[in-house]
C-alpha cells in the first residue's frame, strides 16, 4: 500500500466525515481515506490517534448508531465545524479588524479568524493591549459552548462548577459560574488552576434559575478571591475624598466624614493584595487605619521597598502609615 502522509490523512478525513449524508463506519471510512492499515486493530488504532488529534485542534467528531454489522458511525456535524456567516457591514468588518489590531492573545488566532471570515487581514501596527493566553482558556471555552460542568483544582480542592461566564478584568482571567459543592456563586482566577481543568458531558452543566453572572462577579478588585472577608478602614484626605466616594465605592462605603473634608471608607476584602495596590495608587492622598494586622503588613511590605529606593516608593509608603507616622 502507498505510504501516505497522516497530515494528508488527517485532512481527507476531515473532507469524509463533513459529506452530507449518514454516519460513516470505520470500514467505510478506510474505504475512502488513504492511508489506513488493512489489519482492523491497527487501523482501529490510527483512526483513534486522528479522532484524538482532531479532537485537540477542536474538531468535533459525533458518534452515532447505524444500521448494519458495524453499528457505530462518525461524522462531523457542519454547525460544529463551519462559522456561520456573520453578515457583517463594511463598518462591522473595520471594527472588528481595528479590535483584532489593538488586542493581541499571545498568538495569531484573532488573525486567523479574520482569514477564515474572508475579511483583509488585521493591521500591522503595534496592539494597545496584550491580554495573555493560558492554555486553561480553549478548555473552558469549549465547555461554556457546550454547556458542560468544568471539573477543576483549586486552592488544594476539587471542584465542580456551572460555567456562567469567562472574563478578562484587571490584567487576569476569571471563570464565573454556581459552584456545586458550595451550591453558590464563585469565582475562579484561571492562571491560578493547580491543574488543567477538564469539561464534562455535553449539556451537564445546569446554573440556578435567574443565575446572576454579573452580580456574582464584584466590580472592585479587593473582592476578587476566595479569602476570608478582611473589614479594612482607608482614610482618604479631602482633594481626593469625592473622587474616591464617587468613583471606587459608594455612599454606603463612608463611615466617617471628618472636619476638614477627609473621610474614612470601611472595605471588605478578600483579596488583601489587591487592595494594598489601589491604596498605593491613591499615593500620598489615603492611608490605612485598621486592622492593624493588614496596617502592619503593608508597612512591612513598604519598608522592604524603601529598602532600594525607586523614583515613587517614597510618597507611596507615607500614604500608608502616615506622614510621621512609625
Amino acid at each position: 500500500m502507498e505510504r501516505v502522509d497522516r497530515l494528508e490523512r488527517l485532512t481527507d478525513l476531515v473532507l469524509v466525515l463533513l459529506r452530507e449524508g449518514s454516519a460513516r463506519s470505520l470500514r467505510q471510512i478506510a474505504l475512502e481515506v488513504p492511508g489506513y492499515p488493512e489489519r482492523a486493530e491497527a487501523r482501529r488504532q490510527a483512526f483513534e490517534r486522528d479522532k484524538r488529534t482532531l479532537r485537540d485542534e477542536g474538531v468535533e467528531i459525533t458518534t452515532e448508531k447505524i444500521d448494519g454489522p458495524d453499528q457505530v458511525g462518525y461524522r462531523i456535524r457542519p454547525e460544529d465545524f463551519y462559522l456561520p456567516d456573520l453578515d457583517l457591514s463594511a463598518e462591522e468588518q473595520a471594527a472588528l479588524n481595528l479590535a483584532v489590531a489593538g488586542v493581541h492573545l499571545g498568538d495569531p488566532s484573532g488573525r486567523d479568524a479574520l482569514w477564515r471570515l474572508g475579511l483583509p487581514g488585521a493591521s500591522a501596527s503595534p496592539p494597545i493591549a496584550d491580554v495573555p493566553a493560558l492554555p486553561e482558556l480553549p478548555v473552558l471555552y469549549e465547555a461554556l459552548r457546550r454547556h458542560a460542568t468544568v471539573h477543576l483544582r483549586y486552592r488544594g480542592e476539587d471542584r465542580h462548577i456551572d460555567p456562567a461566564r469567562l472574563l478578562f478584568r484587571h490584567g487576569r482571567w476569571y471563570l464565573v459560574g454556581h459552584d456545586r459543592d458550595r451550591d453558590a456563586p464563585r469565582v475562579f482566577r484561571v492562571d491560578r488552576f493547580e491543574a488543567m481543568p477538564r469539561a464534562g458531558a455535553e449539556g451537564s452543566a445546569r446554573l440556578p434559575e435567574g443565575f446572576d453572572a454579573e452580580g456574582a462577579l464584584p466590580d472592585d478588585p479587593w473582592r476578587f478571591g476566595e479569602g476570608q472577608p478582611v473589614i479594612v478602614d482607608v482614610l482618604v484626605d479631602a482633594p481626593m475624598a469625592r473622587l474616591v466616594v464617587e468613583r471606587d465605592v459608594d455612599e454606603a462605603a463612608v463611615v466617617e466624614r471628618r472636619g476638614d473634608g477627609s473621610v474614612v471608607v470601611r472595605l471588605e476584602a478578600t483579596n488583601v493584595l489587591a487592595l494594598r495596590s489601589w491604596v498605593l495608587g491613591l499615593g500620598r492622598h489615603a492611608e490605612v487605619l485598621s486592622p492593624p494586622e493588614v496596617r502592619d503588613d503593608m508597612v512591612r511590605w513598604l519598608e522592604s521597598m524603601l529598602a532600594d529606593p525607586g523614583p515613587v516608593v517614597g510618597p507611596a509608603a507615607r500614604s500608608v502609615v502616615g506622614e510621621g507616622q512609625p
